[in-house]
């Protein structure tokens, strides 16, 4: 009975010791599942997020170039305006009927001008060549009359001076009258003189200046937007008075949007014009808006030490909705350094050892593959992965999951990507 006291403390101490061993000294153990991926060598270039705001690409105030009262008013406020519709109408009868005068007069002045330029009717030539002959006729009727006095008078004395003066007098008028008449004829052939024609012609083209002041101010009674976008403030209604220069209403262009980011001095030098970059709105989480960097302001808020950086991106519509709003806040990632090469691992190859940064360096051995504890110096963040420095080249192999509870010289497996790993290592 007594000699199995003294068995059970043997077996016991045995136990014990063999537990206190070195890991070296208790046999070979199992080998770690892990998983690894190569070391990949890329160009890269660190980013930053900041904080923008959504701004529209266009916003314009619509005022009235006239004074008058607003009778119309087309739109409320969220509506879609098309590019040149009207917005509002002011009272325009007094000047509608100002314009119809004008127009009248026009007419009167093209007509004046037709006439001229068609020249003289032939029906009215006609006539002047039949006065022209008949006043012909006469004066032929009178130098007879004229020449048959003078021989009565002078070669014969038969007739008295006064019959004599009144047939030279008559003959001398009819004379008169056929070149008259001649004349007309001529003209009438002829036509209107140029000089005539450019002085209606200038005649209409001033009428036509006045219609067209007249219509310029009724446009003017009309507010149009000058772009497509987004009713977002009326700043009057009907029945309200208008007055020349003041705001009618507030249209912003949001099928393409600026989202415009304060970015530190320091990083503003590897801000590149023309650069595809990433936007997502706090409104919808998750959710990339691809756009493209279009200025830097060159002027910076004195006391922030930040330039306004402007990054335009084509909005997206959910019905006739658009999904990026003015004012909303959202995260622009953008470039802050210049690109290199490096070597790149996912971040979860990284751990922490006493203090050190360190991954997993998987080798092979005489049987199987260990892992090999390599010192890193971290750099740029490239998505999920990290820059590395070290004692390291692509292609190696370094271990992601499984890497918690690993030791250097430790046996490992390197498991399939479908294979589930366990948490400890050995």
């Amino acid at each position: 009975m007594k000699t199995f006291p003294r068995c059970s403390t043997f077996v016991s101490g045995f136990l014990l010791m063999s537990l206190l061993a070195p890991v070296w000294a208790q046999g070979p153990s199992r080998d770690a599942p892990v998983r690894a991926v190569a070391i990949r060598q890329d160009e890269f270039s660190s980013s930053k997020t900041f904080v923008g705001t959504v701004h529209p690409s266009k916003h314009a105030v619509l005022g009235s170039a006239v004074d008058g009262r607003v009778v119309e008013f087309k739109f409320e406020e969220g509506d879609l305006v098309e590019a040149d519709q009207p917005v509002a109408e002011l009272l325009t009868n007094t000047i509608k009927m100002q314009r119809d005068a004008a127009l009248a007069e026009l007419a009167v002045r093209e007509a004046e001008l037709e006439e001229l330029e068609k020249g003289t009717r032939q029906l009215e030539i006609d006539q002047m060549e039949a006065r022209m002959l008949a006043a012909k006729s006469r004066k032929d009727y009178m130098d007879l009359r004229r020449n048959r006095a003078v021989e009565l008078y002078e070669k014969r004395g038969v007739t008295s001076k006064e019959v004599y003066d009144e047939a030279v007098s008559a003959a001398d008028a009819a004379q008169q009258q056929y070149m008259d008449a001649l004349k007309a004829f001529e003209l009438a052939k002829e036509g209107p003189r140029k000089e005539q024609i450019a002085q209606a012609m200038a005649r209409k083209d001033v009428q036509v200046a006045i219609v067209q002041e007249l219509e310029d101010r009724i446009k003017k009674y009309t507010i149009r937007s000058l772009f497509k976008g987004y009713l977002v403030k009326k700043s009057t209604e009907i029945g309200a008075w208008a007055t020349s220069g003041g705001a009618i209403a507030e249209v912003a262009k949001l099928d393409e949007v600026d989202v415009i980011a304060n970015v530190p001095e320091q990083d503003v030098p590897h801000v590149r014009i023309g650069r595809e970059v990433q936007v997502e709105a706090y409104a919808y989480p998750g959710r990339k808006f691809p756009g493209t960097v279009m200025a830097v302001i060159p002027q910076a808020d004195i006391r922030a030490r930040t330039f306004p950086v402007k990054v335009r991106v084509s909005n997206e519509f959910e019905g006739n909705q658009p999904v990026l709003k003015a004012g909303m806040m959202g995260e622009v990632t953008l470039q802050t350094s210049e690109t290199k090469t490096g070597l790149l691992v996912p971040k979860d190859a990284v751990v922490l050892n006493r203090g050190t940064k360190v991954v997993y360096v998987v080798t092979p051995a005489e049987q199987g593959q260990i892992v090999r504890m390599v010192p890193v110096t971290l750099g740029i963040h490239v998505g999920s992965d990290i820059e590395v420095v070290g004692d390291l080249e692509a292609g190696m192999l370094v271990v992601t999951q499984g890497n918690e509870r690993l030791r250097p010289g430790q046996a490992v497996t390197v498991l399939p990507e479908t294979t589930q790993v366990s948490a400890g290592g050995g």
